[in-house]
């Protein structure tokens, strides 16, 4: 009993597309990482400015 040819190209285009999926989502994940590094980044940069102004405040009122 033979496996026609098309069988095996349907399987091989499943592992393909499974593969070409975990890619992706390994792509995805890593960028999302970098934008959540950045937002924090800017976040941290933004507390740090208003610690000055505060520090700024406190010092002028003195």
């Amino acid at each position: 009993m033979t496996i026609p040819i098309w069988v095996y190209a349907v399987v091989v285009g499943i592992v393909i597309s499974a593969l070409m999926a975990l890619k992706t989502g390994r792509e995805e994940r890593q960028l999302e990482m970098e934008n959540i590094e950045q937002e924090g980044e800017i976040y941290m940069k933004r507390l740090e400015r208003e610690r000055e102004k505060r520090e700024e405040l406190e010092v002028a009122g003195e």
